[in-house]
């Protein structure tokens, strides 16, 4: 699939995509896609100044969240593995190029799918307000509205720190991303962003696996419009995630691609860190929480008080608006939530759609992330972790094996603390 991916003043029909992708504008033609257009309304709004190179990751994130929700799995040779021939338009095309194996090798970790990239010029640059706004903040936190960023925000500002969050805005999650921000330190300075994706024909129900990408450029673009970052200091970007949901091992075989998701992975955060050092942007990523468990991570927080009183608040659920903004309570996320909660010894006062996941049927017992939670637990009593975790931590990217195998290990032993808890086991 060629895509092209241009600010609105781009000559697409030169260009002979099979899909046009306006970035941050909106889309003339029916058969034409748009993204990015309230990002950079954001940006402007708040008079912001990031730094070239910072605008340059964003389009190619964005391109690449446009690209993703626009290719189906089903119309590919093998029913899975898609094949993107993308081209971005930036501001710096020459130093992109230089980039391209390694973001090509990022996105096939992310995705498992076959990209393609090429770099044109004539991207989106915007001239800084006359009088721009510096936050004197000094770091960022990704704010999405879990449980585990609202954790690491409230150990940042523990420990005196004054970060800006950024979120994603999520459907049903905006008012929420608010309040959790007005509570954390006495409140934090918030930028909520949003691709707002627009296609003529997107995949349905919606591909997500290459959205860590996009999350991550908004934090760098936030990172450099702060005062220190002007000022010629590095800025610590925190993504704040437990490490045995940012290692994600598949819980069965059968899982292997379609249902782990990489958005926090280790070598996803070094190699998208290794390109941030070669584009010269002074943002050093870090994930606090690589070698804890959720459960750790509630355990260990700093502000236990604030904690107790809004963790029911925060959203975990991978198929949350499904259920009307409700926790189903049964997907793998939500299990591992209520797994963090049940070695945390604190009463869980999150709403769960299905409740109770004793009863012996499809909806419970046997629905299939709850039947394969349960069979990875066997499957490691009885095989041992090595033979379970295969070959998810023999990346040459990774750092603290060791450390990252425990915290695997730790994980799920929560979860079948929990699953006997529920009497699923």
């Amino acid at each position: 699939m060629k895509i092209i991916c241009a600010p609105p003043d781009f000559d697409f029909p030169s260009a002979g995509g099979d899909l046009d992708v306006v970035l941050y504008g909106h889309s003339d033609r029916s058969i034409r896609g748009s993204v990015g257009d309230e990002v950079k309304d954001t940006v402007r709004r708040e008079k912001l100044y990031p730094a070239p190179r910072a605008w340059d990751f964003l389009s190619i994130a964005l391109s690449i969240v446009a690209a993703d929700l626009a290719g189906h799995r089903n119309r590919s040779p093998d029913g899975w593995t898609r094949e993107f021939d993308l081209s971005i338009a930036v501001a710096d095309p020459d130093f992109w190029n230089t980039q391209i194996a390694p973001l090509e090798g990022l996105l096939r970790f992310l995705t498992t799918d076959r990209w393609n990239l090429h770099f044109l010029d004539r991207g989106l640059l915007p001239a800084p307000d006359r009088n721009p706004v510096m936050p004197e903040e000094d770091c960022v936190v990704l704010l999405s509205g879990g449980l585990d960023s609202f954790v690491g925000a409230l150990d940042l500002t523990s420990l005196g720190r004054r970060p800006i969050a950024v979120s994603q805005l999520v459907r049903g999650d905006a008012e929420k991303q608010r309040e959790l921000a007005s509570l954390i330190g006495g409140g934090l300075l918030h930028l909520q962003m949003s691709h707002r994706v627009h296609l003529p024909d997107p995949e349905k129900p919606p591909s997500q696996r290459a959205r860590s990408v996009v999350f991550l450029a908004y934090g760098v673009l936030a990172a450099t419009t702060l005062a220190r970052y002007h000022r010629g200091d590095t800025v610590t970007l925190y993504i704040c995630e437990n490490g045995f949901i940012s290692i994600n091992p598949p819980l069965t075989n059968a899982r292997l691609g379609s249902l782990s998701t990489r958005t926090s992975h280790p070598v996803v955060l070094d190699m998208t860190q290794r390109m941030l050092n070669d584009a010269g942007l002074r943002v050093q990523i870090t994930n606090p929480y690589a070698e804890k468990t959720k459960g750790e991570m509630l355990t260990d927080c700093r502000n236990q008080s604030m904690l107790r009183s809004h963790a029911h608040q925060t959203t975990s659920c991978g198929r949350f608006n499904r259920f009307g903004q409700q926790h189903c309570g049964r997907c793998v996320p939500c299990l591992i939530r209520r797994a963090a909660f049940n070695a945390w010894g604190v009463a869980d006062h999150t709403d769960y759609y299905y409740e109770k996941l004793s009863r012996k049927d499809g909806d419970h017992a046997g629905f299939d992330d709850v039947r394969a939670a349960a069979m990875a637990v066997v499957d490691v009593r009885q095989n041992g972790l090595g033979s379970w975790i295969g070959a998810t931590l023999s990346s040459s990217n990774l750092r603290n094996v060791d450390a990252l195998r425990g915290v695997v290990s730790r994980g799920l032993d929560e979860l079948a603390a929990f699953l006997q808890v529920q009497k699923v086991q």
